[in-house]
């Protein structure tokens, strides 16, 4: 059977920075209140569409393989905040990368949405009908946010990183993944009143809420992440001892910390970067992997452990053995347009439009 080796990797981060002093100005919250609960400093929002930077993703990817969309066959896209939800975002991607023989769609397993994809791609490579797949995890969660509401608005950001994965006879690539779905704690992370759920004809069918218990998901994401963690480590026939890095789902530094801690895997072999973009959902390990490569964290032939919870609630594990090179072929000047304001501008009418639904709610 072949395996399915990450060949490329590209991120793409909005320009404007929202900072935790920022947040300030519009909620009742400070810095240190943030940072002490999450870890987290700053968050990216973005002015364009999900597919604009699954599509800056997708072409650093491509450039770092050394490969042109029309070699591609096969795109997923793992996001939960989509432009459209007909058509898929997908096929606007496969468009502009100019992969035309591609196959292309999108999954929803909200924050461990990469790793479903990555699973889902490499299983479809080493079943022998696809060489070159795009896998990109890419979220536009600030459009969700209700920004009269520190518990959730303080958590989330923009972003989207992608990888291309190519078939080859090597053993690298995801070795083992596990994935699963606690469902029983769905409604705790949840917008409920979205999609068809929505009484559509109502007067506030355009409001919908965030459900977020954050006690109630910090236990059962540890518990889903840690149970998937020792489940492929067992299957890879590896210990904690061989992990090089791992990369988990960037939520809270607490949960890291104590993945690690059920792991028996040191923290300092955790790649984190919460603290300058928050929790982008899908996005989180496919931009934390791209960054780690940057700073020389996975060196050829390093065994990586990923892990993500996310709504549903889903959850995942998988094990990556790198190839050889952990430099791009080439590089890519895709970049997104320059925003025309900072991030709180581009929140102002969301903010204005929050407070008063909820100052409607309260009467």
């Amino acid at each position: 059977m072949p395996f399915a080796e990450i060949t490329g990797w590209g991120k793409c981060l909005p320009q404007a920075e929202l900072t935790n002093n920022d947040i300030s100005t519009i909620i009742d919250t400070s810095d240190e209140w943030i940072s002490s609960r999450t870890g987290i400093s700053a968050r990216r929002i973005s002015h364009v569409n999900t597919s604009d930077m699954a599509t800056v993703a997708a072409k650093h990817a491509l450039a770092s393989a050394g490969i042109e969309g029309a070699d591609v066959d096969l795109i997923i896209v793992a996001t939960c905040s989509p432009d459209t939800l007909i058509p898929n975002i997908a096929s606007k991607v496969q468009l502009e990368i100019g992969a035309k023989k591609a196959a292309a769609f999108d999954l929803n397993a909200a924050c461990t949405g990469f790793l479903y994809a990555l699973e889902t791609a490499t299983r479809m490579i080493q079943a022998g009908a696809y060489q070159h797949a795009v896998i990109i995890g890419a979220e536009r969660l600030s459009w969700y946010l209700d920004w009269s509401k520190r518990d959730t608005a303080v958590l989330f950001g923009d972003g989207a990183g992608a990888v291309v994965i190519s078939k080859t006879d090597k053993e690298v690539g995801l070795l083992e993944a596990q994935l699963g779905c606690d469902a029983e704690g769905r409604d705790v992370l949840a917008i409920p009143a979205f999609g068809t759920a929505m009484q559509r004809f109502e007067e506030d069918s355009g409001y919908f809420s965030f459900n977020f218990v954050g006690r109630e998901i910090f236990r059962r994401a540890v518990k889903g992440m840690g149970a998937a963690a020792s489940a492929v480590l067992g299957r890879a026939n590896a210990t904690a001892n061989d992990i090089d890095l791992v990369i988990p789902h960037q939520a809270n530094k607490r949960i890291i910390e104590a993945l690690c801690d059920h792991a028996k895997i040191p923290l300092d072999k955790a790649f984190i970067n919460i603290h300058k973009y928050g929790n982008t959902s899908a996005a989180t390990i496919p931009i934390a992997l791209c960054e780690a490569v940057e700073e020389g964290r996975v060196k050829p032939n390093s065994t990586l452990l990923m892990a993500a919870f996310g709504a549903g609630l889903t959850w995942g594990a998988g094990v990556i053995r790198w190839g050889d090179r952990t430099s791009p072929i080439k590089v890519s000047d895709a970049v997104l347009p320059e925003p025309e304001t900072s991030a709180l501008g581009l929140l102002e009418n969301a903010v204005k439009h929050c407070k008063a639904n909820a100052e409607k709610t309260q009467q």
